[in-house]
């Protein structure tokens, strides 16, 4: 093994990171999202005036986004019900504490997290702990940027695309998952739609610098799902990625997430199609990645 990193939370709201051999070269670990200098975050949005914790979705302003519920309940620190087209947690202007239930996913990394090598699939991530179903894991975190600026990348594997507008209109044969959701459709739908319909206007390049989802391999039939969220403003082309468990996850098995690609969609520099193995070794494995 020539390198495994230890993400571990050893206080609440705080994660560790261990080197152990030699690190990965041209890569720096990070914690949070590196804004690029031509990406400008929405203003922070007015939040609820609850107090302490939120604890009435009836009046609560952040849980009516949500449908007027509670997206997580609280056990185990807090474990999303379902999956959503987004989740809408409370920010900065609101009236509650770090310890409200909706603030679930902003806690950082709470179970001990391993980066290993595999045969076949390169770096992967395990848990040394169990995971419950619906408990947040981590965050896609790397540097978030303008999708235009990465067309002359090539070779890069680690460019989440923020597609929110996809997965709540049911593109890219995206599961529709909108539920019940209520969407402030000004700050979502915007823009051109036709540019939004084909190519996310930014996405989060993990390159050369992210934490340890960027080492979270594709699965065909994955234990890990995508979450958009929003919290601090309501710009879903600015989500949040996070990755949420599926199931019980026992100690030591590998976590993975479904990459979404479409076969036969990646094309290289040349403009031919690129193809990919797929080695999840999942019953229903697809065999290509893409």
């Amino acid at each position: 093994m020539e390198m495994k990193l230890d993400c571990c939370a050893s206080t609440p709201g705080r994660s560790q990171l261990k080197r152990h051999d030699s690190s990965l070269p041209g890569y720096t670990y990070c914690k949070s999202l590196q804004i690029a200098k031509n990406v400008k975050l929405p203003a922070n949005v007015s939040g609820c005036n609850c107090q302490g914790t939120c604890v009435d979705p009836r009046t609560c302003a952040c849980a009516k986004l949500n449908g007027s519920d509670f997206p997580y309940v609280q056990l185990n620190g807090g474990r999303l019900i379902e999956a959503r087209a987004v989740v809408f947690e409370c920010g900065p202007n609101c009236g509650c504490g770090p310890g409200c239930v909706n603030r679930t996913s902003q806690r950082g990394i709470k179970h001990r997290l391993e980066v290993f090598r595999t045969p076949k699939k390169g770096w992967a991530v395990r848990s040394w702990e169990f995971i419950p179903a619906g408990a947040p894991v981590c965050e896609y975190i790397g540097a978030l940027v303008r999708t235009e600026d990465t067309d002359h990348v090539c070779e890069n594997n680690y460019i989440f695309d923020i597609d929110c507008l996809q997965t709540m209109r049911g593109l890219g044969g995206r599961e529709r998952r909108l539920g019940d959701v209520s969407v402030p459709a000004i700050n979502c739908f915007d823009g051109d739609d036709q540019k939004s319909e084909s190519v996310p206007e930014f996405c989060i390049d993990a390159g050369s610098t992210g934490n340890i989802a960027r080492f979270i391999n594709h699965s065909c039939e994955p234990n890990l799902f995508v979450q958009c969220v929003l919290s601090s403003h309501h710009d879903v082309k600015l989500a949040r990625v996070m990755l949420f468990a599926a199931d019980n996850i026992p100690p030591m098995q590998e976590l993975t997430y479904d990459y979404g690609y479409a076969l036969d969609s990646v094309y290289g520099p040349s403009g031919k199609i690129k193809q990919m193995l797929c080695y999840c070794g999942a019953a229903d494995c697809r065999k290509r990645l893409f």
